[in-house]
């Protein structure tokens, strides 16, 4: 049997749902294989959309047309801005979501989307077919013997490809509890030249809140207002919000973990699981070995929905015997009496050397396969939906003939995430942290429109209500910053009275409304009141004051960081030829770079001089000689069309 259709994504997590309806949404005919429908867009760990890192990626592909944002506002049931206090680069969106609603949610738009049809099913293997270029990914194979042709593959697998599932001496194979791993697609990876290796990831037990003493733990409340992802949402959720609530673990906590590592009854230590953990996420029994020092750590007891009582405790991550679960679990504050509904587990998996792709996301050695999500070694839904989102896109244009969409560092956290990925490769797995960008003060949540308007616009994959919303949100910043510098402030008694008022300093000459703001102590509305005081009026659209502030405020920085990016965009824009590998690989061309570094580019096929120079052990020499071989191929090439 064969079936033909545009694109196959094969796997219906966060990832493969965005790749999905990319693909059907830009005209594509796309089938989403799964191995259960019930279970596409599950939440299969915290409750939770966005966070420091992760929140800028949900916005990031909203702006690109992605879902995620969309259906987390429509879900989420605590939404908070974290570092709020904190500078502008580092604050961030979260929300705890409904896990059922959210789940139903993105399952209601993939069945409903137009062109996009799925399929319960087991994908055991690739369909390989030889063109006269080569080697080209040409479908998948399942369980049956059917074989799925497409005319490209985008695998999200998630945590399926050899998942084998660790809580205490047990070990079962699993992609997470009570769904079956996927087998025989690791094999026929490598069986096609792809590389696997092995990583480890977690999750918490989760809890019957009514068996825990909320009255006497911190309440944490959400915030109201409530921010949003998605330029799509109205300002108010549509579900009633609730508080979490945090207590930590104590010194008890901690020596019931120490004595079950001690008795060899954790997986984690006794050499049961082979695969590396998130450094960055621990379980708790690494957190206690790993920082024997601390007395203790902080949880977060997060609610699964608003129709369960089951509870979900942030932090608590672990593989331990289901008796040492409930052991610790008791000795700490508000859990005295608690009842598991889940219990806790770690999973190992095989994923895909991310290095093996470029930066579309397609395998150097096979064209027409793309992967994305954690099958390329990351962690986390945010990270899985912005690459299933890219995975998407660059798939379509390809099938198009259109300009693949590559963002750059300095222009987005999905840059920065798939840049890191296939330059310098994981050996953990990969989360997004601020400090991961190093443009991050241009990378913020509140100018993500400017930063990606011009290519959603290209891609056309968001809607046009959206892209409206975006384009008069940035309309609205540049008549507000236009009339902010045009209002001048004369140094009256008026103005100097406020100013006092606002704990900061007079002026003494007349200066502008854009030069006041750049105080801490002034907010927009309080330089309006200023203006105003003084017979004059400025036109600042409520819906832009957090970017009007922060354009204001760090004007001098902003400058610089700008300054900075435009130096680099020089390596950036500089795109190496492909000619330029073959050169590379025979013995008696560029002998300046060491066989080592050429071997690395070789492997990694670096697309600009900017990326050849963050893989490790190239060195500015290696990238010198390279931009001058790069002009060569170039002026040869100009030369026989000539």
């Amino acid at each position: 049997m064969a079936r033909n259709v545009d694109v196959v994504v094969v796997g219906g997590g966060h990832a493969g749902c965005e790749a999905a309806l990319a693909c059907a949404r830009l005209g594509h005919e796309t089938l989403l294989v799964t191995g259960a429908i019930e279970r596409i867009a599950a939440m299969s760990c915290n409750p939770a959309i966005g966070g420091v890192g992760k929140g800028h990626l949900v916005k990031e592909l909203d702006v690109l047309g992605g879902e995620m944002g969309r259906v987390a506002d429509e879900t989420g049931i605590h939404f908070r801005t974290l570092n709020e206090s904190r500078g502008p680069a580092v604050r961030a969106t979260r929300c705890q979501s409904d896990m059922d609603k959210y789940a139903a949610a993105m399952r209601r738009v993939v069945t409903t989307t137009p062109g996009l049809r799925l399929r319960q099913d087991d994908v055991v293997g690739l369909h390989v077919e030889e063109t006269s270029t080569g080697r080209r990914a040409a479908g998948v194979v399942t369980r049956t013997g059917e074989v799925l042709r497409a005319r490209a593959v985008i695998l999200t697998t998630g945590t399926f490809l050899g998942g084998l599932l660790h809580r205490g001496d047990d070990r079962f194979p699993g992609g997470r509890a009570g769904e079956a791993p996927a087998a025989g697609l690791s094999s026929s990876l490598a069986a096609h030249g792809l590389k696997l290796g092995r990583l480890k990831t977690g999750t918490c037990p989760r809890l019957d809140a009514r068996t825990i003493a909320m009255g006497e733990l911190e309440e944490q409340r959400p915030d109201d207002p409530a921010p949003r992802f998605s330029f799509d949402s109205s300002r108010v959720p549509p579900l009633p919000q609730v508080s979490c609530r945090i207590t930590r673990t104590t010194t008890a906590t901690h020596k019931v973990i120490q004595d079950a590592v001690a008795a060899g009854r954790s997986p984690l230590f006794n050499g049961s699981i082979e695969g590396r953990g998130p450094r960055y996420c621990p379980s708790l029994e690494d957190k206690v070995v790993r920082f024997a020092d601390k007395e203790s750590h902080q949880i977060f007891l997060e609610p699964h929905g608003i129709d369960t009582f089951e509870v979900y405790p942030n932090g608590l991550s672990t593989s331990l015997p289901p008796d040492v679960q409930l052991a610790f679990l008791r000795t700490i504050p508000g859990l005295a009496d608690v009842e598991v509904t889940r219990w806790g587990y770690a999973v190992e998996y095989d994923f895909v050397e991310p290095t093996q792709l470029s930066s579309t996301l397609q395998a150097h050695a096979l064209p027409g396969l793309f992967c994305a999500g954690q099958l390329n070694g990351t962690t986390g839904y945010e990270e899985a939906a912005v690459q299933g989102l890219l995975a998407g896109l660059n798939a379509s244009l390809l099938l198009s003939g259109k300009t693949p969409l590559v963002l750059r560092r300095d222009q987005a956290y999905a840059g920065v995430l798939v840049d890191d990925l296939v330059t310098r490769g994981t050996d953990e797995p990969y989360r997004m942290f601020t400090s991961r960008a190093e443009h991050r003060l241009v990378l913020r949540e509140d100018n993500v429109a400017a930063r990606l308007l011009q290519d959603s616009e290209r891609v056309g994959l968001a809607a046009a209500a959206r892209v409206a919303r975006m384009r008069g949100f940035e309309d609205a910043v540049a008549r507000s910053l236009s009339s902010l510098r045009a209002a001048r402030v004369p140094a009256s008694s008026s103005t100097n009275a406020l100013l006092l008022a606002a704990g900061t300093t007079p002026v003494t000459e007349t200066t502008t409304a854009f030069q006041l703001l750049k105080r801490p102590q002034l907010s927009v509305s309080l330089v309006k009141a200023i203006v105003d005081a003084n017979g004059g009026a400025v036109d600042v659209d409520d819906d832009v004051h957090v970017r009007v502030e922060v354009e204001a405020r760090y004007d001098g920085v902003l400058e610089r960081a700008r300054a900075d990016v435009a130096r680099e965009r020089a390596l950036v824009d500089e795109e190496l030829p492909d000619a330029i590998f073959s050169r590379l690989a025979a013995p008696d061309r560029m002998p300046g770079i060491s066989n080592e570094v050429k071997e690395k580019l070789l492997r990694l096929r670096p697309r600009t001089l900017a990326q050849a120079s963050r893989i490790s052990g190239v060195t500015p020499a290696a990238v010198g000689l390279l931009a001058i071989e790069a002009r060569r191929v170039r002026a040869a090439a100009v030369a026989v069309v000539g």
